[in-house]
């Protein structure tokens, strides 16, 4: 059984177990969280989708830690105009288990 699920503007495909980083939730560590913004839900050979969305589903997780992403560099440089500019940025990230998945 998996699920897709909306979180932060981008969607991930889910099953019981995953270990996902999401953007950042403003959640206690150790708590538990209800995902209710699902997509789509498949059971083996059935397959629920939404118009965008399922109303009954709901995919439950529980937050794991906090944390940032690997840092990214962003060069800009214009040829033969001794232009250059160099930038870093770090995303922050929740990292979530899913517990469970309901229809």
């Amino acid at each position: 059984m998996y699920a897709v699920i909306k979180t932060g503007g981008k969607q991930y495909r889910v099953q019981i177990g995953n270990k996902l980083k999401v953007e950042t939730l403003p959640v206690e560590v150790g708590s538990d969280i209800q995902l209710d913004q699902v997509l789509m839900v498949a059971d083996g050979e059935i397959v629920s989708t939404g118009a965008p969305l399922l109303d009954q589903a709901k995919v439950s997780a529980t937050v794991i830690s906090h944390g940032r992403h690997d840092k990214i560099r962003i060069f800009k440089m214009r040829r033969r105009k001794h232009y250059r500019k160099q930038q870093g940025h770090r995303q922050n990230y929740t990292e979530i288990q899913i517990t469970g998945i309901s229809a």
